[in-house]
């Protein structure tokens, strides 16, 4: 039996869901429940889409977070996806902030959730 991954204390994480990331992209939001700097995201998607889902990270409707941009090629149902947030980025979070996914660029239909890494 492996060991899970020790995680700091001080690290919370928020899922996001999306109803479709291909042909007709559908926004997901979170809200922030205390502040912090979100330092990763995951995605997973529920089928393959084609071309390239570009998925899109702001707080409170402001502009993109460039270094927390996934990028969903291909892959097919179950296929993870990682961004990590570089430190020259603002992903610092208040609490109740809202934290947006947006999801473009692809065609075919799919599902994405997502998980984004927040440290205190």
């Amino acid at each position: 039996m492996s060991l899970p991954v020790p995680h700091p204390l001080k690290e919370y994480h928020l899922n996001v869901f999306t109803s479709q990331i291909g042909a007709t992209p559908v926004v997901g939001y979170t809200a922030v429940p205390k502040k912090g700097r979100i330092i990763g995201i995951k995605g997973v998607q529920s089928a393959a889409v084609t071309g390239t889902a570009a998925i899109a990270v702001a707080i409170n409707g402001g502009a993109a977070i460039a270094s927390l941009a996934l990028a969903m090629t291909g892959g097919g149902a179950g296929t993870e996806f990682a961004a990590s947030a570089n430190t020259t980025d603002l992903a610092d979070v208040n609490e109740d902030d809202v934290i947006s996914i947006t999801p473009s660029g692809a065609t075919g239909s799919a599902t994405g959730s997502f998980t984004l890494v927040i440290r205190t």
